[in-house]
């Protein structure tokens, strides 16, 4: 027989005292533990609440699921809420970028278009092609027009479009691009999408409609202040005028370059390095930055641009000896109550001018009447024994060749402007001081876009026509890019409209006695 090994010595023998083994492998220890019990956890069921924790949504329409009483069953799970309100049509705004050929391309989520992305991008390439056609004239100047019209043209036609129209909405759109003038500028009527071009009408209908008259302006005609706060001429100075009307064979300070030279008819054409351009702030990396708007050179940097020394003159006894100012003639009213006036009661007026031996003279007038008619425009000849030094052209818009056709001098041409202007017309214009100044005309009755439209940072800082004409009319004017130059009727429109716009939109009506 083996021996045992104890193993179960620990255990107490399950049959204690009546065990009738010789060898029992148990222990018969009388003071050994009694069986330990077993005590295991059960979770009992909560009892039912009379009202449950969360209610279900009672879904009326619904009915077939629920009781007679409207009270859904203890079995049945809480019904799903419905979603009320009209139905909103997906949302799809493209976020575009280009490709190398300057086609836009959509990137849009599919699963938000009614129409399939395919399509919508086949047909934003047919407009994209068919802008680059009508654009073919502008397009140098703005390479990316065309893309940017297509894709906002594209926007637009599907915001009111259906998945059924859709189609044929774009179709009508190329077939109307297909009828439109080609633009000669981009301030052309024929430039922008339909919804521009619709805009753009009713708002140049409610300006035409608008006739200024002195009764509607006379609330906005500057103050003797304000004539003399921004730089106007309000009296004619003292002396004889006219006495000196050029700065041959003097030494003046250069306007462009700052240095001094010699005055002379016939200057160096290279002579003077300068920028054309104006100086602007921008930030690179965090670093504010002042640059020519021109060539981007910064401020330190040497001129872009070569041509003939030149100067300017503001103060007013400078400018009489020059040529002689003189007030506009009075009302013929005020002379003769039988006799009919001719005078206007508002214009609007624009002059182009050109640096000569004189300093900076006009070289171009024009006026245009308070409806928007054009009432003049000539060629102004220089007086006897100036010289034209430089005609300016990348502003003045003035050649040697159109200039050669002036016939008018001058005094020629503020006697045929007192046949539609008095002391009591109303004078339009942008920065209106320096068209008067190069006329050599003092006028109380004066209303400037410049003073009429602040800018943000206050005087003397002054907003660009062009500036105001883009941002209230709409219309991007003096688009020559710096080669064409400006147009004097063009300009003088604008600033008209500008105070149209200004007269329906800020002017705040007068109360009837």
């Amino acid at each position: 027989m083996f021996s045992t090994f104890g193993l179960f010595q620990s255990l107490p023998c399950p049959q204690r005292n009546n065990c009738s083994r010789p060898s029992c492998i148990f222990s018969h220890t009388s003071d050994f533990p009694s069986n330990p019990t077993l005590n295991i956890p059960v979770q009992q069921p909560a009892p039912k609440s009379a009202v449950p924790s969360k209610r279900p949504f009672h879904n009326l329409a619904q009915t077939p699921t629920s009781s007679r009483n409207g009270t859904p069953s203890a079995s049945e799970p809480p019904t799903q809420r419905l979603k009320v309100g009209t139905a909103q049509k997906p949302a799809a705004v493209p976020a575009t970028t280009h490709t190398s050929s300057g086609v836009p391309i959509l990137k849009i989520n599919a699963a938000q278009s009614q129409v399939a992305l395919p399509v919508r991008q086949a047909l934003l390439k047919s407009l994209y092609d068919h802008f680059i056609v009508l654009y073919d004239a502008i397009l140098p100047l703005h390479p990316t027009l065309a893309s940017e019209h297509a894709l906002r043209q594209e926007e637009q036609v599907y915001s009111k479009s259906t998945k059924l129209t859709y189609r044929n909405a774009v179709i009508n759109s190329i077939a109307a691009l297909k009828r439109r003038p080609t633009p000669t500028s981009i301030s052309h009527p024929s430039v922008g999408t339909e919804d521009d071009l619709v805009a753009r009408a009713e708002s140049r209908k409610k300006l035409d409609n608008l006739r200024l008259t002195r009764d509607v302006l006379k609330s906005l005609v500057m103050s003797l202040e304000d004539l003399q706060t921004w730089g106007f001429i309000f009296q004619v100075p003292a002396g004889i005028g006219g006495d000196k009307p050029t700065a041959e064979g003097q030494v003046i300070q250069c306007e462009r370059c700052t240095q001094q030279y010699m005055v002379k008819n016939t200057p160096q054409p290279e002579e003077c390095h300068y920028h054309w351009g104006k100086l602007f702030t921008h930030k690179v990396n965090g670093e504010r930055l002042r640059s020519y708007s021109c060539c981007s050179k910064p401020a330190e940097e040497a001129g872009c641009t070569r041509g003939p020394h030149v100067f300017y003159e503001s103060k007013a006894e400078d400018l009489h000896s020059r040529h002689a100012f003189s007030f506009t003639r009075p009302s013929v009213a005020q002379m003769d109550k039988d006799s009919t006036d001719t005078a206007l009661d508002v214009v609007s007026i624009d002059c182009e001018m050109v640096y000569t031996t004189g300093g900076m003279r006009v070289a171009r007038v024009s006026v245009v009447d308070g409806s928007g008619k054009q009432v003049f425009d000539e060629l102004v000849r220089m007086d006897d024994g100036v010289e034209v030094i430089d005609y300016n052209t990348r502003f003045s818009g003035i050649t040697q060749e159109q200039h050669m056709q002036a016939t008018l001098s001058l005094s020629s041409v503020r006697k045929s402007l007192d046949a539609f202007i008095n002391r009591d017309t109303i004078i339009i214009g942008h920065a209106l001081h320096n068209d008067l100044n190069t006329l050599r005309i003092v006028h109380h009755q004066c209303i400037d876009t410049a003073i009429l439209f602040p800018h943000r940072a206050g005087p003397p800082y002054r907003r660009s026509l062009r500036d105001l004409a883009k941002e209230h009319l709409g219309l991007t004017i003096q688009a020559g890019g710096g080669t064409s130059g400006h147009s004097s009727i063009e300009d003088s429109v604008a600033t008209l409209d500008l105070v149209r716009w200004y007269v329906l939109n800020k002017l705040k009506p007068t109360a009837k006695a």
